[in-house]
């Protein structure tokens, strides 16, 4: 399945599969994107599934939030393998 990345503002829906095989189009979309802004939501309600490689990618786009001091915001429906990621990460 493909993946669609929409954005308006600081406001990005990503929907479709995000897996190992589309990761490119996620991380080229958010490469360099809190050098134009301090905040930006992601909205994953339409993200029908999620692999390994993106709960990674999701996860470093986290880490470079925190690094630089910006706020990211993930919204939508629960996605259970990305929420149990973060919450591992945490009790790590």
């Amino acid at each position: 399945m493909t993946l669609e990345i929409t954005h308006a503002n600081n406001f990005f829906k990503i929907k479709g599969a995000l897996d190992r095989y589309n990761i490119h189009v996620f991380k080229k979309r958010f490469r360099n994107v809190f050098d134009k802004t301090n905040l930006i939501t992601v909205n994953i309600e339409n993200l029908t599934s999620i692999d390994r490689y993106g709960v990674c990618a999701i996860a470093q786009l986290h880490n470079e939030a925190l690094v630089r001091n910006k706020r990211l915001s993930i919204i939508g429906m629960e996605q259970s393998s990305l929420s149990n990621n973060f919450n591992s990460d945490e009790a790590a």
